[in-house]
């Protein structure tokens, strides 16, 4: 009777055994394959908002070769590097919101107790900057001509703004 009790514990304890290794053996290559598919949803929507990314900067001195080049005169002296000019460009707009009856390049006057300022600026080629502004109250849009002159300071012009309705 106890070799019988030893050979049944025996084979209960290989059947256990079995039953765990395969629960856990396809367990793990469940979890692989799921990764995998995962893995693969990540990449894909990497990829598109990269795509999206791509498309939506189109419209920028980093990536317009042209508006690039318009820099590199002939003379080797005047040599402008547009990494350094970007954001010399915003930092000189963005110093013209100190003034007291709002920034002047916007083309908008006050409308209340607030001045218009603008919040955020992209420069789209060699010559035409976007930049958003508000009062807290209004907003609008702007498009700024600029240019940069010999003596290596910023003019702006305004030429064309738009405000949204409340």
């Amino acid at each position: 009777m106890k070799k019988s009790l030893f050979l049944y514990l025996l084979i209960l304890a290989v059947l256990m055994n079995v039953f765990t290794y395969m629960y856990y053996s396809k367990k793990a290559t469940s979890e692989e394959t799921r990764f995998k598919v995962s893995n693969t949803k990540l990449k894909d929507s990497l990829n598109a908002v990269a795509s999206k990314l791509s498309e939506a900067n189109y419209f920028s001195l980093e990536n317009n070769e042209n508006a690039q080049n318009y820099f590199d005169n002939a003379n080797a002296e005047k040599l402008i590097a547009y990494e350094k000019l970007i954001p010399f460009v915003k930092e000189k707009l963005m110093d013209a919101n100190e003034n007291p009856a709002g920034n002047p390049y916007i083309g908008m006057d006050k409308i209340g107790e607030q001045k218009f300022i603008i919040n955020k600026v992209k420069i789209l080629n060699h010559r035409w900057i976007i930049a958003d502004y508000s009062d807290g109250e209004y907003w609008g849009e702007s498009l700024i001509k600029y240019f940069i002159n010999d003596d290596e300071t910023v003019s702006f012009e305004n030429f064309q703004t738009l405000l949204y309705q409340k």
